[in-house]
């Protein structure tokens, strides 16, 4: 590949799990499409079709002409409409069908990708006809994949790739979003600290601070008296924090210190993309 120095890392990350993809789901028979994944409201093949589908946007493809059933009870927003769309009209596609496009797909990215020569701040498509770097466009992808990736292995009961460069993209942003989920979601106290303990195949410790004004940041540092202090494996935070499972269903796998309601709250606010 040629891109730019500063964009490898994403699109090595997109090619090993999109890959991975590729070899998890290219062996089932039909009736396994269907199985339910963690990924609310979507299977295999709906997880695999919005792959295709925002892979096929990133090529400049125009989105599909369709309208969309009135009864998906997990479509509630704009963005949701939108990522479905990619998904619905791939609905009563055959198996066959699925694993070639999503070849085909991979071939046509891949050839983008090994030509791509423009800047990390280049503008491009983004969804709902909004525009964003392309840093931004390859390292979202980057997270989403491993992210489907996940949600397929957890489905067909192939763990694995928990320490990917997918995973360090993943964790990265996942890591960004805990300031807004501890101040704002939680809405911690001013001048409370907040700790943060994952261990596992990824591995790190965190301090969400809130200050007078209420705003958080976070830093590598520990604290001395944090109001609470939150420790997990990685496998439990990420699907917190993507919204695959609630705490209420992992309380086995979950760790608190501190201020039990503050505790609690955060646990509550901890998704930050579906």
């Amino acid at each position: 590949m040629t891109v730019h120095p500063s964009l490898q890392t994403y699109a090595d990350a997109w090619s090993h799990s999109i890959e991975a993809i590729a070899e998890l789901v290219q062996p089932l028979v039909e009736g396994e499409w269907n199985r339910r994944t963690p990924c609310p409201g979507w299977s295999v093949r709906d997880i695999v079709s919005h792959v295709i589908g925002l892979e096929c946007e990133m090529l400049g493809d125009p989105r599909p002409i369709h309208t969309l059933p009135r009864d998906l009870y997990h479509v509630q927003s704009e963005i949701s409409r939108y990522m479905e769309m990619q998904v619905d009209v791939r609905r009563h596609h055959t198996a066959p069908e699925m694993t070639s496009e999503l070849e085909y797909t991979i071939i046509r990215r891949n050839r983008q990708l090994r030509n791509e020569n423009r800047a990390p701040d280049t503008m491009v498509r983004a969804p709902l006809g909004t525009e964003q770097t392309l840093e931004q466009a390859m390292r979202a992808r980057a997270f989403d994949i491993w992210v489907h990736e996940q949600d397929l292995r957890t489905t067909l009961s192939k763990p694995g790739n928990l320490d990917s460069g997918g995973a360090l993209v993943t964790r990265d942003v996942l890591l960004e979003a805990l300031p807004k989920v501890v101040a704002k979601g939680a809405g911690a106290p001013p001048n409370t600290a907040v700790v943060f303990d994952v261990h596992g195949p990824v591995e790190f410790l965190r301090t969400v601070r809130v200050d007078a004004d209420g705003r958080g940041t976070i830093d590598g540092s520990p604290s001395l008296g944090p109001a609470v202090t939150l420790v997990m494996d990685w496998e439990t935070y990420f699907r917190l924090a993507c919204g695959r499972v609630r705490a209420a269903a992992v309380p086995d796998r979950i760790k608190t210190d501190g201020d039990a309601e503050l505790a609690a709250a955060i646990l509550r606010e901890f998704a930050v993309t579906q």
